[in-house]
């Protein structure tokens, strides 16, 4: 996918977004993109892909939402070789910010694990919940800083691209790279989203668990 991208955008098209080298700067963004969709997409079956062992078990429910982050989150960690890889060809500097990795890491794991508590138990009472979430990915694309840079937009759009909590997720990875992409006023934006999700979460499916389960 990055290489089509990559071809899309530098050999097409004449491109005037982005940072230099554009293929480190695209996979900086679209491998973490790669863990968020992935997870969210599989929280819609966390559930009903096992429900008779949801039922009849007796740890956590919280679980079958953790599981699909980690495992999602490990996929992610298992590729950042391949953006290392471009990077040494590619001739891309390591910087300094390379040590906010864990920071941008937590904060994803706290904002999947949010939406996930939400949309798991949710998508068992809606089923076209499922659809509606496949949209919203699609349409976030294209709407988060991922073959851009959030710098790129017109000025007056900055405050509106920084309440997309994965502009400041992004900018903290390029920023290992590419320093000016991180924007701390984006990652505050960010880390308080994925707190506030995360709370209505854990509410979300502490109170809809025991229908959850008669549902199933």
């Amino acid at each position: 996918m990055s290489g089509i991208y990559w071809f899309v955008f530098t050999v097409v098209f004449s491109r005037d977004v982005g940072e230099e080298p554009y293929i480190v700067f695209l996979l900086a963004a679209l491998l973490p993109w790669m863990w968020f969709t992935g997870a969210t997409s599989d929280f819609t079956k966390a559930f009903s892909s096992q429900a008779k062992l949801v039922r009849s078990t007796r740890i956590p429910r919280t679980i079958w939402v953790l599981r699909l982050v980690f495992a999602k989150g490990f996929e992610f960690v298992a590729s950042l070789p391949v953006l290392a890889v471009f990077a040494v060809v590619a001739g891309a500097r390591l910087d300094v910010h390379v040590l906010l990795f864990p920071l941008a890491v937590l904060i994803q794991a706290a904002l999947l694990l949010g939406i996930g508590l939400i949309v798991s138990p949710l998508v068992v009472f809606f089923r076209d919940l499922e659809r509606a979430v496949k949209l919203v990915l699609r349409f976030l694309f294209y709407a988060s800083p991922i073959v851009y840079s959030s710098r790129d937009l017109p000025a007056e759009l900055h405050p509106w691209a920084a309440l997309n909590p994965l502009t400041g997720i992004f900018g903290i990875y390029r920023s290992a790279f590419f320093p000016a992409e991180l924007d701390w006023y984006a990652v505050g934006v960010s880390a308080l989203i994925s707190a506030v999700l995360l709370a209505i979460g854990a509410l979300v499916f502490r109170r809809s668990l025991p229908s959850v389960l008669k549902e199933i």
